[in-house]
């Protein structure tokens, strides 16, 4: 069994240790040909050489442990501008960003809105939508959520 936390927690020392941010480890496919996919970023984005020194530093640390029973691929790259929001961090670091967030349940079955981050607090996203004025969602409430875009 593959225990992503640790290799999640792995990930985060590699980044850190290189001033990067950790946004999101994910693990896709069976045990013998398993893809792990680390969604590094930084100020001003980055670059292919932070994702080869994060994928080589990572690479070893997992050669060591040896977390997976048969074969994987390693991938290290950018979340791109329209990354998935996870982590209450995610919520409060973009504050200011327009999102678009899908709800489990909506009390009104309007599943999907879209505005402006006003931020997380108490285990509530602060959603700004505009006319229809601050909406407070529970972070537990919610499916996705997700960057738009934005070209000025």
């Amino acid at each position: 069994m593959v225990d992503l936390e640790k290799i999640r927690e792995m990930a985060e020392r590699v980044a850190t240790s290189e001033g990067l941010h950790l946004v999101d480890v994910e693990l896709k496919g069976g045990n013998s040909n398993a893809l792990l996919r680390v969604y590094i970023d930084k100020a001003g984005g980055v670059s292919h050489a932070d994702c080869a020194l994060v994928s080589e530093q990572l690479s070893a640390m997992l050669d060591v442990e040896d977390p997976f029973p048969g074969r994987y691929t390693l991938e290290v790259s950018s979340p791109g501008l329209d990354r998935k929001l996870t982590r209450p961090s995610d919520f409060t670091y973009f504050a200011g960003r327009r999102v678009r967030v899908v709800l489990k349940e909506a009390p009104e079955n309007q599943k999907v809105l879209e505005g402006r981050l006003a931020g997380f607090e108490n285990g509530r996203v602060r959603l700004d939508l505009g006319d229809q004025g601050l909406q407070e969602l529970d972070l537990a409430n919610i499916r996705k959520a997700q960057l738009v875009v934005e070209l000025s």
